[in-house]
């Protein structure tokens, strides 16, 4: 893995992430992944976007390795880990910044162009993350 090519992105967690054996709720975690998704768009891809190329999500999977508490630090590092002709996807790691690791996952995202209503092969700007 490349680290030049990593997205790192601290959460903010909410008081009502948390179930009630006092960990963050096991959906919540897809909620992080989202987040960490936006913020990589919004900074990296702003130009894709506003001209109707989107990214979806097309399958998303998470393994849970420790649970969060009230007391953690999450972030969430993201990576390009394949790269298809229409589709890509995106590895994810839950930490907080030093030994322990919340959960590993992974997103498959699909291109997509709004004016066409059609997927799309994978833009240069995309592929330059790998």
């Amino acid at each position: 893995m490349d680290r030049e090519k990593q997205y790192s992105t601290p959460i903010d967690v909410r008081f009502s992430d948390f179930d009630l054996f006092g960990h963050i709720n096991s959906a919540v975690y897809f909620t992080y992944l989202e987040t960490a998704r936006i913020k990589l768009f919004r900074d990296v891809f702003h130009e894709l976007t506003a001209k109707g190329v989107y990214v979806v999500v097309g399958k998303a999977e998470c393994e849970y390795k420790l649970p969060i508490v009230l007391t953690d630090t999450v972030v969430v590092t993201l990576w390009v880990s394949r790269l298809g002709d229409a589709s890509f996807d995106l590895s994810y790691k839950i930490h907080n910044n030093a030994e322990k690791t919340f959960a590993l996952a992974k997103t498959t995202m699909v291109c997509f162009d709004t004016a066409s209503n059609k997927t799309i092969a994978v833009p240069e700007q995309l592929k330059n993350l790998v």
